[in-house]
C-alpha cells in the first residue's frame, strides 16, 4: 500500500514519527544513515518533515516546540477507521489520550495515545496519507515491538482496542506474545519483568530494515550515535539495538527473507 491506496486494516502499524529537539542534525544523522531524503510536512503541525525513501514517504519527524525537556522516542502509529471512536475505546480500557484527535491537514485524523502500563503510541485515521507497508524494504520501518514488564498484563488492552489475536512463544525463559491480524504477525510484545529501563518505561521500539546490520551499527556511531545492543544473529535475521545522537533508541535489522517480513516476527 502507498499513498493514496487501499486502507491499512485496523490495528496495522502503518506510520512512525519522531520529536526531537534539533531538526535539522536529526535530519543530517538519518539521511546518512538510511539514505532518506525529506519534504516539508503540515505548517499545522509546527517544524516537521516528512522522510522519503525513493518513492515512499516512510517517517515522519518533528521539532518540539520551545525545546521542550520531553523524551526522545520513535512513536508507531496504529492504523484506525475511526480516529475519535478508537480513542474512545483507549480511555474505556484504561488507558489514555495525551494529543488529539485532530486532523494533520489532508494527510489524515490522529493521536497521541497510551496504554495502561504508560507506553505511548499513535493512532492513525488515513487521509490522503495511508502509511508504509512492512514489506521488508531496505530504508523503511519493518516492525514494532512493545517492551513493558508482562506481555499478559497489558495485551488485553491491545486486543481489546484493535482485535489482535495473540500468540505465546513456548518458552520457560522468554515472555512474547506475537500480536496478529487475520492470522498475520503484525507486532509484538516483550514482557522483561524487573530489567525494564527506569529512565524509560514500557515503550515500542521499531526495527528499520537495512542492507548490512553490521555496517549500519558501525556508522551510528560515527555519526554521533551509540550502540544499545552489538550486532548478533537472530532466526530472522542479524540485527543491533541502537540510539541517535538525541538518544532515541530504535533497531536495524538484514531481514533473511524481506518478502516475508510481514509474516514473521523479530526476538532474541
Amino acid at each position: 500500500m502507498t499513498e493514496g491506496a487501499a486502507r491499512f486494516t485496523p490495528g496495522t502499524p502503518c506510520w512512525v514519527s519522531l520529536m526531537v529537539h534539533d531538526l535539522t542534525a536529526s535530519e543530517k544523522f538519518y539521511h546518512e544513515l538510511f539514505g532518506w531524503e525529506f519534504q516539508e510536512g503540515p505548517a499545522q503541525l509546527g517544524p516537521c518533515v516528512h522522510a522519503n525513501f525513493g518513492d515512499r514517504q516512510v517517517a515522519g519527524l518533528g521539532e518540539m516546540h520551545d525545546r521542550r525537556s520531553l523524551p526522545v522516542a520513535w512513536l508507531p502509529y496504529l492504523a484506525t477507521d475511526d480516529a475519535d471512536a478508537t480513542c474512545a475505546l483507549v480511555r474505556d480500557c484504561g488507558g489514555t489520550i495525551g494529543v488529539g484527535p485532530l486532523d494533520s491537514g489532508d494527510a489524515g485524523r490522529m493521536a497521541i495515545a497510551a496504554d495502561p502500563c504508560g507506553a505511548a503510541f499513535g493512532v492513525w485515521q488515513a487521509g490522503e496519507h495511508t502509511g508504509v507497508p512492512a514489506d521488508g524494504r531496505v530504508g523503511t520501518p519493518v516492525w514494532n515491538e512493545l517492551v513493558t514488564r508482562g506481555s499478559f498484563v497489558v495485551s488485553p488492552f491491545y486486543s481489546r482496542v484493535f482485535g489482535y489475536d495473540t500468540e505465546p512463544v513456548v518458552s520457560t525463559d522468554i515472555d512474547y506474545l506475537t500480536l496478529h491480524l487475520g492470522g498475520r504477525a503484525i507486532g509484538g510484545i516483550r514482557g522483561v519483568g524487573g530489567s525494564l529501563p527506569r529512565d524509560r518505561g514500557p515503550h515500542w521500539t521499531t526495527y528499520f530494515a537495512v542492507a548490512d546490520a553490521d555496517e549500519a551499527t558501525q556508522r551510528v556511531t560515527e555519526l554521533g550515535g551509540h550502540i544499545v545492543r552489538e550486532p548478533r544473529d537472530s532466526p530472522y535475521g542479524r540485527l543491533a539495538h541502537v540510539a541517535d545522537p538525541e538518544g532515541a533508541r530504535f533497531a536495524v535489522v538484514r531481514m533473511l527473507d524481506p518478502r516475508d517480513a510481514v509474516t514473521r516476527h523479530i526476538r532474541d
